[in-house]
């Protein structure tokens, strides 16, 4: 009976269980469903914005649009830079079916240099192959017309049009004006540093040097920018949105064509500079270094065998010697010596003193001679300014000491920067005690001072620091900046600039500044003027001082031969003044290099110049010409 007993399956178990089972998977489908639109929720809700912005970063990209840059023109209104279209050559890497051979034959066909397809490549290679890469960026008129003849057979390269910096009147203002070249690394770091690279996201150049340089963020402007429509290869669909950019701003400067180009003149195949600016409100007229350059190669890439022609020119055509030349300001610097020593009661403006062949340190054997062998006898104050007697300053400097020296020239603006706006300056040198401790690790001697006492020695000044001198000394004291900026072109007309004064220099009693521009009046109208042959028969009345700095030492008994000494070593010629004398307007101050006496070479510069300032009728004549 038992073994034929057989067990029934329990139904009722397994449905139960079976729902059980049914009930937990649907719970968890469940749960899972909701985990599910609990994340889509918070994907689509959520973070909507999140996701549709770096969506759109995908799909739209912002492209940056250069300004136009501002332009620069002189006082009269005369353009002095401009921009040019010029014509570039591009080509687009992905389209082109041979890249190395289209760049070969491009070059042979335009006869262009083979160095260019190196630096193409290298830029094809930092860059995307869809995105159009310069081969050439200048092509002249007959390079376009031959490459369209032939653009058929060159598919992804073109021609297009950009506005480039061009200075007409070449090498005449390359010092003033300076000049824009590509961007370099360090231009890169510099703008990140001042948080200006943003700007400069489509533009290729950046002034350089001078005016373009100081003036760069009023003449770039700020860039515009267009949003555009990309697909995934980031190729360009549509423009969305378009931003201009803000042109720079126009700036007028106080430079004169007709004075700047009469000074080039007068300085050509000379070594030298010449500035020409007026006293009250230091406007510069003229600013003039010699030789110069001209600096439109550097704005489209200037070749390395032409740099290095330029770096390496023993005349130096890169310095500018208007604010960068240093020079000893020999005689020029004794009308301000003789203020100082009026006014600290050295001698008054009717001292007699006798002026022999040399000097002697008390208890000393060295003699320090005078520029005439003879000496020049007795004189006051107004005829030592007139013969430029060397034994009357070297006695005050020995009576007043470096320390007193120092500290006057110095509020003459020697040993300083002029303040003029332009980064190209050298403050040259106004020595004293401290100064040759730290400079050469000796103590001062007070055989330097007596050297120093004739603007010689240790002391060294640029063209400018003797023009803004000099125009401290004719306004008597007033301390006034060199401006180059005349003013900006507004909506309404031109934004001038205000002038920028210093502290003045105050003397005990006004006439000491009577005593030294009757010395220089002198220098040039008087009986015994070192310059008066220079300013003979000069319809107007002017006043001014030579000076002839000797470029090395002679030894006591040795006498300077200018026609049997080297060139390079001969005497510079130095000459300041200033017209008309009862009311200054202008004050000229120029440095020739080894060209000798100050008065004999020096001063006739500086008559014409004053003469073409001076005498309208002149001016008049000088025909602006420009470097096409």
């Amino acid at each position: 009976m038992a073994k034929g007993r057989v067990k029934m399956r329990d139904h009722g178990a397994e449905s139960s269980l079976f729902w059980r089972r049914a009930l937990i998977s649907f719970m968890g489908i469940v749960l899972l469903m909701g985990v599910l639109l609990a994340n889509l929720y918070h994907l689509q809700v959520n973070e909507h914005q999140t996701y549709q912005t770096r969506s759109n970063d995908n799909r739209i990209k912002v492209v940056p649009i250069a300004p136009t840059r501002g332009l620069i023109y002189d006082r009269n209104g005369v353009l002095l830079a401009e921009n040019r279209p010029i014509y570039s050559l591009e080509i687009t890497p992905e389209q082109a079916r041979d890249l190395e051979g289209t760049v070969d034959s491009l070059i042979a066909l335009l006869e262009l240099d083979p160095e260019i397809k190196e630096r193409f490549l290298a830029d094809v290679r930092r860059q995307r192959r869809f995105n159009p890469i310069v081969l050439v960026s200048r092509l002249t008129e007959a390079q376009v017309a031959l490459f369209s003849i032939n653009q058929h057979k060159f598919p992804g390269a073109s021609i297009e049009a950009y506005l480039k910096r061009f200075y007409p009147y070449g090498a005449t203002f390359t010092h003033v004006i300076g000049y824009v070249a590509r961007i370099n690394d360090r231009d890169v770091e510099r703008l990140r540093e001042e948080n200006k690279l943003a700007n400069y996201a489509a533009t290729r150049d950046i002034g350089k040097l001078g005016v373009e340089r100081y003036y760069e963020d009023l003449l770039h402007g700020q860039a515009g920018y267009q949003e555009v429509e990309v697909n995934n290869r980031g190729r360009v669909i549509r423009t969305l949105k378009y931003q201009p950019p803000v042109p720079g701003s126009d700036i007028y400067l106080n430079i004169d064509i007709g004075l700047q180009q009469k000074a080039q003149k007068l300085m050509a195949d000379r070594r030298g500079a010449a500035v020409i600016m007026t006293p009250q409100d230091g406007k510069v007229l003229a600013l003039v270094s010699s030789p110069s350059y001209d600096p439109n190669p550097f704005v489209h890439g200037i070749s390395g065998p032409e740099y290095r022609a330029l770096l390496n020119d023993p005349n130096r055509p890169l310095i500018n010697r208007a604010s960068q030349g240093i020079y000893a300001p020999a005689s020029t610097v004794k009308p301000m010596l003789s203020v100082m020593g009026l006014n600290e009661g050295a001698f008054t403006a009717g001292t007699r003193f006798f002026g022999g062949p040399h000097f002697q340190i008390p208890n000393t054997s060295r003699k320090f001679r005078d520029w005439r062998r003879w000496g020049h006898g007795w004189m006051d104050v107004y005829r030592a300014i007139e013969i430029s007697a060397d034994t009357f300053y070297y006695d005050l400097a020995y009576r007043l000491g470096i320390d007193t020296l120092h500290d006057y020239m110095t509020r003459f603006g020697f040993g300083q920067f002029s303040g003029i706006d332009l980064h190209e300056e050298a403050s040259g040198i106004m020595p004293s005690r401290g100064w040759k401790q730290a400079r050469h690790k000796q103590p001062w001697y007070q055989g330097d001072t007596i050297s120093v006492g004739i603007g010689q020695g240790y002391w060294t000044a640029t063209p400018l620091q003797l023009a803004r001198a000099t125009a401290i000394m004719v306004d008597r004291g007033e301390t006034v900046h060199p401006r180059l900026l005349h003013g900006i072109k507004g909506p309404d007309g031109m934004i001038p600039m205000p002038i920028s004064k210093g502290e003045p220099i105050l003397l005990k009693q006004d006439s000491f500044w009577d005593v030294g521009l009757a010395g220089m009046f002198r220098v040039v109208h008087g009986s015994e003027g070192t310059a008066r042959r220079a300013f003979l028969d000069s319809p107007y009345k002017a006043g001014g001082k030579s000076g002839t700095a000797q470029v090395f030492s002679l030894a006591e008994n040795q006498q300077y031969d200018h026609d049997n000494t080297k060139e390079h070593l001969r005497d510079n010629a130095l000459f300041v003044a200033f017209a008309p004398y009862e009311h200054p307007e202008v004050v000229v101050s120029v440095v020739l290099e080894n060209a000798g006496g100050g008065s004999s070479n020096a001063a006739p510069v500086a008559r014409a110049l004053l003469d073409l300032y001076m005498l309208p009728a002149l001016a008049q004549n000088e025909e602006p010409s420009k470097d096409e």
